[in-house]
């Protein structure tokens, strides 16, 4: 990829510049078919067993039919956060169908490949539905009632989303007065819900009580015992950036490109604490349970060791 992108990226420039509008217009569609035929090549090259491991979990996310994994879930979430991708592909993808690429039309392109598409809020969705999925199958598989507390956080991200779209689709007046309260409300709702969820859920920090109190050793994380400020830094920053859609208040910012791309750099910070704290959550509960089963083995040993003790000095 790191090679793919920027030969197709110089291709386009060169033919563009030399006025082969029609070959600079096909670089795009080369490349994003050389990405698909890479991603399913079926020769033992380009890391083949990685590349099928995640289109087996994109699968398996798409059809949660079967017992969730920490990868299924885990992948799911990362792709929540790829809302600005999923966009920006809808718009791509779009502007070739309807040859808008390399051409004068590029320029107009909004009246067709626009933010008013229907498709937009459609593609942003699916992720959250997907997620949703999975903890219904969850809840379905172990009974336990998080998991569906769980599916109504990503519940929450569904009007966020749609009434977001509604803005191009109803009146100025309508979307003023009515719509768009109910997006601030909802936005607000699922940050707070979300930033709960990452605090006491995914990284399991038990409210905050980590950061204060190391009287247990074993509730601290493996890699940062006993520094507090790693904890304030990662649960302050978090909530911050959870609020970066306020962007979107301001007219001048919300059009501003330089300001899309930086909240969407942020979003990416913010998921790779994420990720980070929530592999490390994960990687305790296993320490954990492993450490459990040891002392249970432990006790049994010496149990038996006592029995047999015993049966001698009858």
């Amino acid at each position: 990829m790191t090679i793919i992108v920027p030969t197709s990226m110089t291709a386009y420039l060169y033919l563009y510049s030399h006025g082969e509008v029609s070959l600079a217009a096909s670089q795009p569609v080369l490349l994003y078919i050389a990405v698909a035929m890479i991603l399913i090549f079926p020769f033992d090259i380009f890391y083949l067993s990685s590349r099928y491991y995640l289109l087996r979990t994109l699968w398996r996310i798409v059809l949660p039919l079967q017992a969730i994994s920490f990868s299924d879930f885990f992948l799911a979430d990362i792709l929540t956060s790829m809302a600005k991708v999923f966009s920006d592909l809808e718009r791509s993808v779009c502007r070739m169908v309807h040859r808008q690429v390399a051409t004068i039309a590029w320029f107009e392109a909004d009246s067709v490949c626009g933010s008013h598409s229907v498709a937009i809020p459609l593609v942003l969705v699916l992720p959250y539905l997907f997620r949703l999925f999975q903890c219904l199958r969850q809840y379905k598989d172990t009974r336990e009632k998080t998991a569906l507390f769980n599916a109504l956080k990503y519940s929450t991200a569904v009007p966020v989303i749609f009434l977001s779209a509604l803005k191009y689709h109803v009146l100025p007046g309508s979307w003023t007065n009515f719509y768009r309260p109910l997006w601030l409300l909802s936005s607000v709702l699922n940050s707070l819900y979300s930033f709960y969820w990452d605090i006491t859920r995914d990284w399991d920090l038990s409210c905050f009580t980590r950061i204060f109190k190391f009287n247990r050793p074993h509730l601290c994380s493996y890699l940062f015992h006993g520094r507090r400020w790693v904890y304030v830094w990662v649960i302050g920053s978090n909530l911050i950036l959870r609020c970066t859609w306020t962007y979107k208040l301001s007219a001048h910012l919300r059009h501003n490109y330089l300001t899309v791309f930086a909240i969407t750099v942020l979003e990416m910070l913010r998921r790779f604490q994420w990720a980070f704290f929530r592999v490390e959550n994960e990687w305790n509960k296993m320490n954990s349970k492993s450490n459990i089963q040891l002392s249970e083995k432990d006790n049994t040993n010496e149990e038996a060791k006592s029995l047999i003790s015993n049966d001698h000095n009858v």
